[in-house]
């Protein structure tokens, strides 16, 4: 198994049983340094799609699923990596526990444009039904789309 480090959409719990089936939620942590941000605009259906970069005294709150080697394939199809939308990349996470070594998908593609309301939307949800603290869900519900 390998660690996956969730966020925007993937912190939806129901939706990960569907992309990864066989692939536990082990919990929930901080990538530190990192902020969420959205670009890409062209590649996507409604707009910008998310990705994070490195940004000091920045956070994105994660959940971090042990990914089943059956499962991978599957969530880099959906993730769009053999159509050079993202790519994985590794990180360390902070969590109750200490740091654990992930992976995330990054965006192929450069920081700008603006999310759909309804994608946004999505991701605050994701992110609250994920157990994100409040204000953290508050500030994505207050983003610009």
């Amino acid at each position: 198994m390998s660690l996956y480090a969730a966020y925007a959409g993937n912190l939806d719990a129901r939706l990960m049983t569907r992309r990864a089936p066989h692939s536990p939620l082990r919990g929930t942590g901080w990538l530190n340094g990192w902020r969420l941000t959205f670009g890409g605009e062209q590649m996507g259906w409604e707009g910008a799609l998310a990705t994070i970069v490195e940004a000091p005294r920045s956070q994105v709150f994660v959940a971090l699923y042990d990914i089943a080697p059956m499962d991978e394939d599957s969530m880099d199809r959906w993730e769009g990596v053999g159509m050079d939308i993202y790519r994985r990349m590794r990180v360390r996470v902070h969590t109750l526990d200490g740091e654990e070594p992930a992976w995330i998908y990054v965006l192929n593609g450069y920081e700008g444009g603006l999310p759909s309301a309804r994608y946004l939307g999505e991701i605050a949800d994701a992110a609250d039904s994920a157990g994100a603290p409040h204000d953290y869900v508050m500030e994505l519900r207050k983003r610009p789309c």
